[in-house]
Order: C-alpha cells, then structure tokens, then sequence
C-alpha cells in the first residue's frame, strides 16, 4: 500500500499495512468538485490534514483519493478489495465534515448538520465508518466533535446501522446480508459501480473490478455473495408484492418479467432500501397453513438482472417472508 510521509507529503510504500512503523492515520472526507489524487500528492498539493496527523504522532498516514494510483487499472482493483482491511488495521480514522460548522452556531443547529451532512450519504465511507475501530469526527474548522463510540447513537439515527455495531458490541457480520445492504440503500457514488465495490469488504467479497460494467457490478456481487452465504434475507429486499397464496405470487412474478426472458426469480441492480425496519425477523411461509383472510408480504430483490431461478417445482418451495 502506498502511504504518505506526512512530515514531507512524500508516497511510501508498504508491502502491508502490518509493515508500517507506528501505524498510520486515515482521512475520511467528501471532496467538492475536484479531487486530490495521486498524481496531485506527488506535486505537494496537499497539507493541512498531514501537519494535523503528523501533531498527533503519526509519521504516515492514507486517504484513498491520493493513495491510489487510478491510472493502473491493477493498483486500482488492489486498492479497492484492500481498502476495508486499511480501514480496519488504521491505527485512528479522523472523519472531517466539510458541511458541519461548530464555531458561531446554536449547539442544535450543530447537530442537525451533522445528520444531514454529505459524508453520511456517500458510498465510500459506509465502510470507513463500519472497519475503523477509532473513529473522531471533525467540523470544517477542524474542531473535535466526538468519537465513534461517543457518538454511537447519533450516528445510528443518521446511516441507520446499530450503535451497538457501531461501538464494537456486535459484529456487524452479525447482521443480515440484507440488513447490511440496507445500510447502503441511500448512499451515493460518482460511478454506479462503485456501489458494490464499495460494499466488499462488509461481505468478504474479492472479485475484479470492471469499470464500465454500470450497475451489473452490484448483481455480480450478489452472485459473489450467494456463493459463500446461505443467508435467505438475500432475497428479502426490495418490492414489495403482498399475496395470499403462492398462485398470486407466481402471478405477480409473470407479469414483471421481460417477455423475452425465461427467469423467474430476478436480483437487482442497485441497493434497495428495507423500510428503516433494519434487522427484521423473517418467518417461513407455508401456503398449507395460511388461511385466505391472511395476508403475506413478500419481499423481492427488484424485477431487471437475473441470477436465480424459479421452476415448475416452486409450488413445493418453503419460501422466505415477512409479516406486514
């Protein structure tokens, strides 16, 4: 990994991020409209986040816009199924909020923009947030907000993922694929691919990265995923299709189908919300056992790219529900 000195904004190289001397500190960050990148560090173009980490000790320290070579496609798809264990083995990750003003505002005012800041609908920092294990937030002035586990709870009402995964009381592998999904529904990346790259490392994926594949990199991580998981809540996202038997269901799934295509059971292509209901109890749906005036709801994983299939046998499928 290539690290920047930060007395002298000089690039490093480290075999791992075990090899660094002292460990390193991380920057988590919205840029505006231009980004630092690699090719710009080398010209010294950046300071200020150096000389704070390097007040705190640090004589390293990683930000992924610099640190990455984009114009290797191999040092790019390195950097990208690393990124999540850089996070995890950094020895502080400083989160500075660019749209959070401490100084000259009311306290409530304050706390409002930190849940409404731009950091918190990014794809990339979703992980940045959930591998670091020490965590401390920043205003634009650069004064000290909290840490991670200080502010656990707020944090929960801004991303919606558990303070208790957020303070390390919980493992989040803990949670259920589509509850970590959900975690990822509402954020945004530049580039639709970095929607399941960004979400590798929260499943243990590493697969090559193609940039110009759009949105089918999010179906080719679900596929990556289904390799490893039997957890059925992988289908448990998505449109909602309420039914009273199978009939209805199998009904409903004919009608969303393309007509020039033969799947049956399709996953989709970008992250879909599930309600806020983060972590719900799904319970297996028998039609023998639920009568007419009862009503199912069913959760499918979108209507457009395929993986999975529903054949002729599907009538004798005990099938993954949840009750409205």
């Amino acid at each position: 990994m290539w690290l920047l000195g930060t007395a002298r904004a000089n690039l490093v190289f480290f075999p791992q991020p075990e090899d660094v001397p002292g460990g390193y500190a991380i920057l988590s960050h919205t840029w505006g409209e231009e980004e630092d990148t690699f090719q710009k560090v080398k010209n010294l173009n950046i300071r200020s986040f150096l000389e704070f980490a390097e007040n705190h000790g640090y004589k390293y320290a990683w930000i992924d816009t610099c640190c990455i070579n984009k114009e290797s496609s191999a040092e790019l798809s390195e950097g990208i199924n690393s990124m999540f264990r850089y996070y995890a083995l950094s020895a502080i990750c400083y989160v500075y909020l660019s749209d959070v003003k401490s100084s000259d505002t009311h306290p409530f005012d304050m706390w409002i923009a930190f849940r409404r800041s731009r950091w918190h609908t990014r794809g990339w920092t979703l992980q940045e947030l959930i591998a670091s294990r020490f965590v401390m937030f920043y205003s634009n002035e650069w004064i000290c907000l909290g840490t991670k586990y200080e502010l656990a709870e707020r944090l929960e009402e801004a991303t919606g993922i558990s303070a208790a995964v957020l303070r390390f009381e919980s493992s989040f592998t803990d949670a259920t694929i589509a509850t970590r999904i959900s975690w990822a529904a509402h954020r945004k990346t530049t580039r639709p691919e970095d929607a399941a790259y960004s979400l590798f490392g929260l499943f243990g994926v590493n697969m090559p990265t193609l940039y110009g594949e759009g949105r089918n990199a999010f179906c080719r991580l679900l596929m990556e995923i289904s390799k490893t998981s039997r957890d059925p809540s992988i289908l448990l996202l998505g449109t909602r299709w309420y039914a009273n038997n199978l009939g209805e269901i199998q009904s409903a799934l004919r009608q969303n189908i393309p007509r020039n295509r033969t799947c049956r059971h399709l996953l989709p292509l970008q992250p879909f919300p599930n309600s806020r209901s983060f972590g719900f109890s799904p319970v297996l749906y028998d039609p023998g056992t639920c009568s007419q005036r009862e009503r199912v709801e069913v959760r499918w994983y979108g209507c457009l790219s395929t993986l999975y299939y529903i054949d002729d046998h599907c009538s004798t499928t005990r099938m993954q529900t949840r009750r409205p």
